[in-house]
């Protein structure tokens, strides 16, 4: 589901309750006195009703008769849903959110471009290239630089000619796109193009031992710089 907040009122209270959920603020189980909830936020109940439909189509809520409306279980939770991430990414959870996106990249990523070095055409190396040039021209501007980085990992899926694992970008996207975010609103982050240019110039020489590789560092290499900027405000705490 694409992400709700900022969507006016609903889009808020969508936004405060939902973060408040992902936080833990308001326990699995706990069932949600809608009226105490509205008058707190100063909404109606129209306006909660909607919010609680939202966040039910995210797994977060339910409703039943004699129960009322609850908070669900966690393993019923959309976790590549745009606005959860964002919100595991708000309230504290966004380190294990990124262990894991990096687990699924490293399972996914380097075999996708020794595939895509073996089936791209012309049109793929030509959105890779677009990602490329867009993602030097924006690394001032981090969201649009984190678009651009998405875009080419985007592209690179499409260039392996498999249709399931075209759609991995569903998978992929939410968390890389928060990651990308932050990563690129550092000053100090690395020039991101040397390494994706790697990849795509194995891609395009159709040389799939050698796309492999290069994703391998690439994905090596967003670790540790990820991993620099997560420890560095603990570093400059330090006496």
């Amino acid at each position: 589901m694409a992400s709700y907040t900022g969507r006016g009122v609903h889009g808020q209270v969508v936004h405060k309750l939902g973060a408040r959920i992902v936080g833990g603020e308001i326990a699995e189980g706990e069932i949600l006195d809608i009226g105490a909830l509205g008058a707190e936020l100063d909404v109606s109940l129209t306006v909660m009703r909607e919010a609680l439909k939202v966040l039910a189509g995210k797994g977060l809520t339910d409703a039943r008769q004699k129960r009322g409306t609850f908070v669900r279980e966690r393993t019923h939770w959309n976790l590549l849903d745009a606005d959860v991430i964002r919100w595991r990414m708000e309230t504290g959870d966004g380190g294990q959110l990124l262990r894991d996106l990096s687990d699924v990249r490293s399972i996914v990523e380097p075999a996708a471009a020794h595939r895509a070095a073996l089936h791209r055409t012309d049109a793929d190396l030509a959105a890779l290239e677009a990602a490329l040039e867009a993602m030097g021209r924006t690394r001032t501007n981090p969201t649009a630089a984190a678009e651009a980085d998405v875009a080419f990992h985007r592209a690179l899926l499409a260039a392996t000619g498999n249709e399931l694992l075209r759609r991995m970008d569903m998978l992929l996207e939410p968390g890389l796109r928060e990651r990308d975010r932050m990563v690129h609103a550092h000053a100090d982050a690395d020039d991101p193009v040397p390494s994706h240019r790697a990849v795509l110039d194995a891609i395009r020489d159709r040389a799939p031992a050698r796309a492999e590789s290069a994703m391998l560092d690439l994905l090596a290499k967003a670790a540790e710089d990820l991993d620099h900027l997560t420890r560095a405000p603990e570093s400059a705490a330090r006496p």
